[in-house]
């Protein structure tokens, strides 16, 4: 896949509409956003369109919310049945109080919130229509100057986002004249607002997508070496192409996580309760005789912190990885590994790291995910954290200055490592 894509600068958008997809699926508790960063990502793309005269039309999926359509709710077939079974006088009563919730339900889902933060850190006002395709959009659209900006409702609350409909794309790429994509957290999805729009308007990349673009790509590539990649999470299922495709690249693979434990039992271990994948024991065989066909280091746990439980507060104890009792389950790699994985880092000119080491939201467990990233932190290499946990853990632990770059999206990152053509991005046109 060619990934030199054409971005905002490439192109002409003075007087011009411009539609942006950012990815605005900030959390949220009581209608108020606990993190904006996924907005505040947005802003050099935004500000750059309204300073070289665009009128900035964006638009962002929240959630999964119910599939509607102007507002129309569409009865849950349970509740639907229960009404039904209620006297007749009662009936309209209880369908007019469902369908109250399920509109209550549906406003957790809306975009209002963010529009308004996005108003507070670009100083000026940010229309907000009350509808994706409809009436107010449209016209909001149709009605915007160069240099205002507005965002329409949640794309997701059309049924026809997800599923790429042409129709629904095309009255999207209606109310404007350019498409630029800046959500790489949703590149990997074929919808109709990541991909579709592109069949009807010149499309382009915003600087978040081109940042993503150039220095995963370039790692890939061309990598400094020594190339290390580390993964971690639970399940090897999850990464076996993310693996292979790694394999051809780099000069050390790291595993950790829930995922090690398959490749324990590859090797004839005996791994308790740990999370383990029988039907892809033969599998991850075959990956570690890829990795010495290549000539790749490929590093797995030599101790592991295990639990009698899966809890917080479970005991635990530090264990050789090639002795876990029955009824343990491995949590966290040890300490021994923390150091062999450390050492291995410390050399590295380009790591990739995706995936925690343990369950490192609890405490006890946290360890070894803590060693790595302050390991990749103080390595001086190129680091690119894939999103997702590690990206959390980076984060949270005060890392995140240190890391050449921190990926905003997890699904696609990974499909990314895998060499998976991403069709947000691929739809967008080539320099």
């Amino acid at each position: 896949m060619n990934y030199n894509k054409k971005s905002v600068e490439d192109i002409d958008v003075s007087g011009k509409k411009v539609l942006v997809r950012c990815d605005f699926n900030v959390p949220m508790k009581d209608g108020v956003i606990t993190d904006a960063k996924r907005i505040i990502g947005a802003l050099p793309t935004i500000k750059y369109l309204l300073e070289h005269n665009a009128a900035v039309i964006l638009c962002s999926h929240m959630g999964r919310p119910h599939n509607i359509m102007n507002e129309k709710v569409k009865l849950d077939k349970k509740e639907a049945k229960k009404i039904a079974e209620l006297p007749e006088a009662e009936q309209a009563a209880a369908t007019e109080a469902c369908l109250e919730k399920a509109k209550g339900d549906i406003e957790k889902f809306s975009l209002k919130p963010v529009a308004e933060k996005l108003a507070e850190l670009l100083g000026q006002d940010v229309i907000m229509a009350k509808d994706v395709v409809g009436e107010d959009a449209k016209a909001k659209a149709a009605a915007l100057k160069p240099g205002q900006v507005m965002i329409i409702e949640n794309v997701r609350f059309h049924a026809e986002e997800t599923k790429n409909d042409p129709a629904f794309a095309k009255e999207l790429a209606s109310m404007a004249e350019i498409y630029v994509n800046d959500a790489f957290g949703t590149a990997h999805r074929a919808h109709a607002s990541t991909a579709g729009v592109a069949d009807y308007l010149p499309a382009v990349c915003g600087y978040l997508i081109q940042k993503e673009v150039d220095v995963m790509g370039k790692a890939l590539s061309e990598p400094v070496r020594p190339f290390v990649a580390i993964l971690g999470g639970a399940k090897v299922s999850d990464k076996i192409g993310v693996i292979n495709n790694l394999i051809e690249k780099c000069d050390t693979l790291i595993i950790g996580g829930g995922m090690a434990y398959t490749f324990f039992r590859a090797l004839g271990n005996t791994t308790g309760t740990s999370i383990c994948e029988e039907d892809k024991v033969d599998m991850a065989k075959e990956l570690m005789a890829k990795a010495r066909a290549k000539g790749v280091n490929f590093l797995i746990p030599v101790d592991n912190v295990i639990g009698r439980e899966y809890k917080e507060d479970t005991a635990y104890m530090t264990i050789y990885s090639d002795s876990i009792p029955d009824g343990w389950m491995g949590l966290d790699i040890g300490p021994v590994t923390q150091e062999l994985f450390e050492k291995t880092i410390e050399g590295a000119g380009t790591v990739v790291w995706n995936g925690p080491m343990g369950v490192s939201e609890w405490d006890h467990f946290a360890h070894g995910t803590i060693g790595v990233a302050r390991a990749v932190a103080n390595s001086g290499a190129i680091s690119i954290i894939g999103g997702g946990d590690s990206a959390a853990a980076v984060e949270m632990l005060g890392f995140a200055d240190k890391m050449t770059h921190i990926s905003t999206g997890g699904g696609a990152s990974l499909e990314f490592l895998e060499g998976l053509e991403l069709p947000g991005i691929a739809c967008l046109q080539d320099k």
